[in-house]
């Protein structure tokens, strides 16, 4: 499946941007949807996830109350609110999708591996 994130952008410091991940062709089914991101010079780390059928979303320590992963069934899109945002949020973000026949069991939502396909990511700057 091919994913389409879309919504990067800069901000200054205590801004908000949503970042949006559709399928292309193919719908999420029971997939877990995941955001990562990678800063400059960082390896790539877990932002959030959530089961597409329902159930828990998961978040980072970093960005809980300020990020919020949703999703719009009819538009086939999971969306990734980000609130007060900072300096250090500054990455590319990726949206990734697990199996679409299963979800990602809980202990192993923040492993990428477990992640089949992934968008081409979304560039986020954060700077006054």
């Amino acid at each position: 499946v091919q994913l389409q994130a879309s919504g990067g952008g800069s901000v200054q410091p205590g801004g908000s941007l949503r970042l949006s991940c559709a399928p292309s062709g193919r719908s999420f089914s029971s997939a877990t949807i995941g955001w990562f991101r990678q800063a400059p010079g960082k390896e790539r780390e877990f932002v959030t996830a959530v089961n597409w059928g329902g159930g828990s979303t998961y978040y980072a320590d970093s960005v809980k109350g300020r990020f919020t992963a949703s999703r719009d069934f009819a538009k086939g899109t999971v969306y990734l609110q980000m609130n007060s945002l900072k300096p250090e949020d500054t990455a590319v973000y990726y949206c990734a999708a697990g199996s679409r026949n299963a979800r990602i069991i809980t202990s192993q939502v923040r492993n990428e591996a477990r992640y089949i396909d992934w968008g081409q990511g979304t560039q986020v700057t954060v700077s006054s």
